[in-house]
C-alpha cells in the first residue's frame, strides 16, 4: 500500500491524478533547528538537531548507510545554506523508524524542543516541516523544495504504527501533507516536537514516529 511507502525522496510516486498535495501547505519563516539531510550528496530526507551535536530523524533514511555518507545542512529554512556537517555515528532504534545521528562539530542554533507524555493528543491540529517534493505528476526527486515548508495535519490517532510497527502519531491532510524528502522531519504540536516523519500517501494521511513515547532513548543516546 502507498501508505506503507516511506516519505523519502526516492520513494514511489503516486498515480500522476492524485490530488496534488509537504505538498501544498506554504514555506515557513524561520527553522533555526531544522537540518537537510544528504546521502553521497543527494537530498533524502529532513531532520531536527536537538543537541549541539545531535540530529534525530527516521530510521529508513539512513538505513545502509555509512557515517561518513551522511552529511547535513543546519540551521537554514534554505537546504542549500546552513552550516554543513557529517556524521560520525549513528544509532538506530530497536524497534522504531527513529535514528540519532552524531556529527562531527557541534552546531550552535535553536535546537528542536521535544515533547513529553501528554503533549500531542487525538483532535490537535500539528505541524509539519520538511523539504520535500511539491508535486505528484513528476518523479519526487525532481521537485524537492528549496525552502522548508510547513503543513498543517489534524492528529487523529497517537498510538498507530510507523514504518517498521513503532509507535506513532497519525493524521490528515490539513492545508497539506508531507511526500517524498519529509521523511525524518519533526511533527510540533504547539512549540514541542512530538514526531518524526515515517510514511505518507501524498494525498491524506500520514504517520510521524510518535517522539514522546521513545524519550527515553532519546536521552539515553543524546542526552537530551
Amino acid at each position: 500500500a502507498l501508505f506503507a511507502a516511506p516519505a523519502q525522496a526516492e520513494a514511489p510516486a503516486p498515480a500522476p491524478d492524485a490530488s496534488p498535495m509537504i505538498i501544498d501547505g506554504h514555506e515557513a519563516d524561520s527553522a533555526p533547528w531544522a537540518a537537510r539531510l544528504f546521502t553521497d550528496g543527494q537530498e533524502t530526507c529532513t531532520s531536527t538537531i536537538i543537541a549541539p551535536k545531535w540530529i534525530l530523524t527516521a530510521q529508513h533514511c539512513v538505513e545502509g548507510s555509512s557515517p561518513e555518507q551522511v552529511t547535513f545542512n543546519v540551521g537554514d529554512i534554505d537546504q542549500t545554506k546552513g552550516e554543513k556537517v557529517t556524521a560520525t555515528d549513528i544509532q538506530i532504534h530497536d524497534t522504531a523508524d527513529l535514528a540519532l545521528v552524531q556529527i562531527d562539530k557541534e552546531v550552535d542554533t535553536q535546537y528542536s524542543p521535544l515533547g513529553e507524555s501528554g503533549d500531542v493528543s487525538n483532535g490537535d491540529q500539528a505541524q509539519t516541516y520538511g523539504w520535500g517534493a511539491t508535486c505528484t505528476d513528476k518523479p519526487e526527486a525532481e521537485c524537492q523544495s528549496q525552502i522548508i515548508k510547513v503543513a498543517n495535519v489534524n492528529v487523529t490517532d497517537t498510538a498507530c504504527s510507523d514504518y517498521r510497527g513503532g509507535t506513532a502519531v497519525c493524521a490528515t491532510r490539513g492545508d497539506g501533507i508531507p511526500a517524498g524528502g519529509d521523511s525524518g522531519g519533526p511533527m510540533f504540536a504547539g512549540d514541542k516536537q512530538v514526531g518524526v516523519a515515517s510514511t505518507s500517501d501524498r494525498q491524506q494521511n500520514t504517520a510521524y514516529t510518535n517522539v514522546t513515547e521513545y524519550r527515553d532513548w532519546i536521552k539515553e543516546v543524546a542526552g537530551v
